[in-house]
């Protein structure tokens, strides 16, 4: 959809007028006939810019908008919260100018040297994954990008500065996390060692990117390390539970599930199987759903356990569960995916949302866990299954999505929490997720063609060039979202650590050849003929190459005529 030409500015002040007037063309077009997909993506958007916009005018530079008094507060770190989050989605929705906009005005802005206690995990995936994401996709917004991007760039820079206020958080003698971490000061000495499950196990995606960018092996090496830890703590029946002390690897809430305090673990040990193709992950998983098929799951429902028995300990569904059948659809699983999906459509469809916790056996709310917080994990869910599927009752589920919100929710000053879904009583916060995740993966599942999926056609600009003297192909389709709805290009990260990897292999060469002609040079005692040299290894050597020998060079390095190959620069 064509922006008006008033929004092309690019000062530092929001253009709240441009975006208002987008907003009301949006909702002229969504209330019009027309095709379906285009009127919902158009509604996705109206829904995206009435609460962006209202962030913008009433709660920058706080983390998150309060809708119902129309101010802001800080909630996670005091970094200008939401704005990060949503960086993405106004690339995604096809906003480049507004994009760029807040794109150097979070560098300009943002500090992460502060006195201020945040969480590890959420500062990782919504202001790291935030970041990263942004940074990978500012080719397509057409910014100005530095050479050699996406291996360099202020915003991966940032990212790097971000994370690495997190990697005191680290030096644990298990190699797990602690939950929170002063940015200025590192771990507080009076700081609990108990942690979620998710706190220890989702860090994968987001350092391992940044170590892949970087050439910096440190932000991988402690997410893997974290993993291999926890890793080690599963019950004898294959379970985890749900809170563990990191310092002495005892379990202190031993409830196994799928949903809160654990989802993220398993989704970051099955997308990052598949972003850095990695058996290791892959194994760890498979190995934990065959577990979870036989403990947990009844009539296609997954209900809580105890971790070292199997016994039923919650038989509820929790809204965060919502995020399984999506999983499941990246395996192939799709038989099991659609029965789940099923199941956790029907509560939505009984309540125009999904509460906190619902009881199964009741069909009925959980005292106190009645809310629902905009979460976005069935709309996610659904994405991926219509994707794979083409089934069309995934996009009933988002016009419902869209109307349910737009009617209980939605207030003159954003988007509000709904505090219970018995009586749509509302809650004063609108999270940063509903920018980041839920409109985005309504948007998207209306959009099959869009880029993130890997759609267009040839010649249309849905790859495009990156790295040292534009030799790799990037954002060809493939990208992987984090859990915070931030997508990241596995094909960047092949390209920059490819570079790094012929960087020290020429290194490597050079040390050789100097190496070699040092020992040429040292006078050698003649003798009456060179001996024979034996086949045959002794026990526990050895064969070790020659001192010079010739690389295999990269396709994209050589040049073949005739039979001749040239490098680079001959």
């Amino acid at each position: 959809f064509p922006f008006p030409d008033s929004c092309t500015t690019t000062s530092g002040s929001h253009p709240s007028s441009c975006i208002s007037l987008i907003h009301r063309s949006f909702i002229l077009f969504c209330l019009s006939p027309g095709s379906l997909h285009a009127r919902s993506r158009v509604c996705g958007a109206s829904m995206f810019y009435h609460a962006y916009n209202s962030y913008l005018d009433n709660a920058f530079p706080y983390d998150e908008l309060r809708p119902l008094t129309c101010d802001g507060q800080d909630t996670w770190g005091s970094f200008s919260l939401t704005l990060i989050d949503a960086l993405d989605t106004l690339l995604v929705l096809g906003n480049r100018t507004e994009f760029e906009r807040v794109a150097s005005l979070l560098q300009d802005t943002v500090d992460f040297d502060i006195d201020v206690n945040a969480s590890v995990f959420e500062t990782n995936i919504r202001v790291v994954g935030g970041l990263l994401s942004a940074h990978l996709l500012a080719g397509r917004a057409g910014m100005e990008l530095e050479s050699g991007w996406p291996c360099s760039g202020p915003l991966l820079r940032m990212a790097e500065d971000a994370a690495r206020k997190l990697l005191p958080a680290f030096q644990t003698p298990t190699g797990m996390p602690y939950g929170t971490v002063n940015l200025l000061h590192g771990v507080s000495p009076t700081e609990t060692p108990v942690t979620c499950t998710a706190g220890v196990g989702t860090f994968i995606l987001e350092f391992a990117t940044l170590s892949r960018l970087t050439g910096d092996a440190t932000f991988e090496n402690v997410a893997r390390r974290a993993l291999r830890a926890l890793w080690k703590t599963r019950s004898d029946i294959g379970l985890v539970g749900n809170h563990i002390d990191i310092v002495s690897k005892k379990w202190v809430a031993q409830d196994a599930g799928i949903g809160a305090g654990v989802d993220s673990y398993f989704e970051y040990l099955v997308k990052g199987a598949i972003m850095l193709q990695d058996e290791e992950l892959l194994n760890m998983f498979l190995e934990y759903d065959r577990a979870i098929q036989n403990y947990t799951r009844f009539d296609d429902w997954y209900l809580w356990v105890h971790m070292h028995k199997g016994t039923v300990s919650m038989p509820v569904f929790q809204s965060l569960e919502a995020f399984w059948p999506g999983l499941q659809s990246l395996l192939g699983n799709l038989d099991s995916a659609v029965r789940t999906f099923q199941n956790y459509y029907s509560v939505w469809r009984q309540f125009g949302g999904l509460p906190e916790f619902y009881s199964i056996p009741q069909g009925y709310t959980v005292d106190k866990r009645e809310g629902y917080p905009l979460r976005p994990e069935l709309i996610e869910s659904a994405m991926y299954l219509f994707r794979a599927t083409g089934d069309h009752t995934y996009l009933q589920l988002g016009l419902d999505a869209l109307e349910s919100i737009e009617r209980i929710a939605k207030t003159p000053c954003g988007y509000a929490s709904v505090k219970d879904l018995r009586d749509h009583q509302l809650d004063n916060r609108m999270e940063s997720f509903f920018l980041a995740e839920t409109i985005k993966y309504l948007y998207l599942l209306f959009d099959p063609t869009h880029f993130l999926h890997g759609g267009g056609t040839e010649g249309d600009g849905s790859w495009e060039e990156g790295g040292e003297g534009g030799q790799c192909v990037l954002g060809a389709g493939g990208f992987i979202f984090n859990t915070e709805a931030h997508p990241l290009d596995p094909a960047a990260l092949y390209c920059c650590s490819r570079h790094t990897q012929d960087r020290r292999e020429l290194r490597d060469i050079l040390i050789n050849l100097s190496q070699h002609d040092r020992q040429s040079k040292q006078p050698t005692k003649e003798t009456e003929g060179p001996a024979p040299e034996s086949i045959a290894l002794k026990p526990g050597e050895k064969k070790t190459p020659p001192p010079l020998s010739c690389p295999v060079q990269p396709f994209s390095a050589r040049l073949s005529i005739l039979g001749q190959v040239f490098s680079d620069n001959t």
